[in-house]
């Protein structure tokens, strides 16, 4: 399982820069062995010259929008067999994790604020479906972009991305009678004022209980504390987009979000893989096998009486 790492360009620790990124490739989805998918959208880190040609930040700002290597700490899931679906193309072009709706009418040409839906806590802050700004750095674009490019973006993109999402997930409820997303992030490290310690390295979001039968956030809480990983249920991620768009509990279609610290398996600069990424690979695979088990189980059951 490989991404395109090479680098065209001196554009600091970003990984490459390139023009003809396909949009995403998805793993053993032929044959399905297991009623989970896995999904990774922000971990794409090869940029569309576009990008480099509007950037009004240092290029390493861009850092703050990936989900550093999480495309890695799935790898051990595919090896097993698990299907995914990772994207290659970066937040900073598109975020598969919102709305394509969630536009900033701040920047896109000749687009006002009475044509977009009101806009979210999110679009406010700057992290639409394009980003515009990060807190800390400022404006993200030297000139705004056309709604053309906002309209490609979608259509090869961002709906192509969440169609076969949705086609995996109904192939396999078909096969197994229930279905299993698994959406895979990182996050920063969070700061606690008092106490280090107390920071959870593991976040298990399930939009309060929407998503995902509570069995299987349970489940997924209770495999990580026992690894001895700090984990917590909902804050503060709850899930987004993705959960809000491919959850259907009543029809046996559920999905979780899984946020890990980036400390966890990247080096000490938040930007390489680091020692603890072949433990959390593992963490990651078993957690798909429970879900599996949990899934398969609940049915041989069903079936037995």
């Amino acid at each position: 399982m490989k991404q395109n790492d090479e680098t065209n360009g001196n554009y600091g620790q970003l990984t490459g820069v390139a023009t003809d990124v396909k949009p995403f490739s998805d793993f053993n989805i032929d044959k399905l062995q297991y009623p989970v998918l896995l999904s990774v959208p922000h971990a794409g880190r090869v940029y569309p010259q576009a990008i480099m040609d509007n950037l009004a930040v240092p290029a390493k700002s861009l850092l703050r929008l990936e989900d550093r290597y999480a495309d890695r700490l799935i790898t051990g899931a595919v090896e097993a067999g698990f299907a995914a679906i990772v994207a290659h193309k970066p937040r900073a072009w598109i975020d598969l994790n919102r709305s394509c709706h969630e536009i900033d009418p701040e920047m896109v040409i000749g687009l006002s604020s009475k044509q977009v839906p009101k806009p979210s806590r999110k679009v406010r802050g700057g992290l639409g479906l394009v980003p515009r700004r990060l807190t800390g750095v400022g404006n993200l674009w030297h000139r705004k972009w056309s709604w053309e490019s906002l309209e490609r973006r979608i259509d090869t993109c961002h709906e192509p991305y969440h169609r076969h999402v949705s086609g995996i997930l109904q192939k396999i409820r078909l096969k197994f009678g229930c279905a299993m997303l698994l959406d895979v992030h990182s996050m920063p490290p969070l700061d606690h004022p008092d106490d280090q310690n107390s920071n959870p390295q593991i976040i298990i979001g399930d939009r309060f209980g929407r998503s995902a039968g509570s069995r299987f956030s349970e489940l997924a809480m209770g495999h990580f504390s026992r690894a001895g990983l700090r984990s917590t249920l909902n804050h503060p991620y709850a899930g987004g987009y993705i959960l809000e768009r491919h959850s259907a509990p009543d029809n046996n279609i559920h999905a979780i979000q899984l946020e890990i610290d980036r400390s966890c398996y990247l080096d000490g600069s938040l930007q390489e893989p680091g020692a603890g990424l072949s433990a959390m690979i593992g963490h990651v695979a078993v957690l798909a096998e429970k879900l599996a088990d949990q899934i398969n189980g609940q049915f041989l059951l069903a079936a037995a009486e």
